[in-house]
């Protein structure tokens, strides 16, 4: 049998594969655009706070220590209801998180803000991809999968964006920068309440 007669046809997404990939990529990529706009305004950070840049690099190492620990939350609770509440639940959550930082009196409650915001930050990307895969035909799961780790280049690229107009351009302070952080949760809220989600919603996974 030829390789083109035994392919698999390729198919348009259906709304709801569509949406899951579309909650995944968001997720993800606002996962980066939060977790950057904070490693991009460490330097005045520490001078705010007196602090070293090694110091402020504790940060990031606790941050990132963290994931596992959410990894394990949000995928256990997600085995149970299914991925989309608590995909949508801990995109806002380290969205809140990440904005209250912005209100961060000294160093030591920064570092407690990390903390948790690092366990918002392990749970998405499990929960986003598993969502995806499980719902994007098996045939196309290598260029979906693809396509779904970009979403972190593309938050990267938002988060740059977002310090070139904020700090360069309008010369704000970094806690302008970390309130940008509530902006994954209102992509969120907007996606999960939106007509298109509702009708399909009956079909969550």
């Amino acid at each position: 049998m030829s390789a083109n007669a035994s392919a698999a046809p390729r198919t348009k997404l259906t709304p709801d594969q569509r949406n899951s990939f579309v909650a995944a990529y968001l997720g993800w990529a606002m996962d980066a655009f939060d977790y950057f706009l904070v490693v991009l305004i460490y330097a005045d950070i520490a001078k705010d706070f007196g602090k070293s840049l090694s110091e402020m690099a504790f940060i990031t190492t606790m941050t990132l220590l963290m994931r596992p620990v959410g990894a394990f939350i949000f995928g256990f609770w997600a085995d149970r209801p299914g991925r989309r509440v608590p995909l949508m639940t801990c995109v806002t959550f380290y969205a809140i998180v990440g904005f209250l930082c912005a209100f961060a009196p000294n160093f030591w409650i920064l570092l407690v803000l990390r903390l948790l915001y690092g366990i918002g930050m392990g749970g998405e990307w499990g929960l986003g991809a598993a969502l995806a895969m499980e719902k994007i035909p098996a045939h196309r799961r290598g260029f979906f999968s693809g396509l779904l780790q970009g979403g972190y280049s593309m938050g990267y690229l938002l988060a740059s964006l977002a310090f070139l107009v904020v700090v360069s351009w309008l010369g704000l302070s970094w806690r302008w920068m970390s309130a940008l952080s509530i902006i994954p949760a209102g992509v969120a809220r907007g996606h999960a309440a939106s007509p298109y989600v509702t009708a399909i919603r009956a079909n969550t996974v």
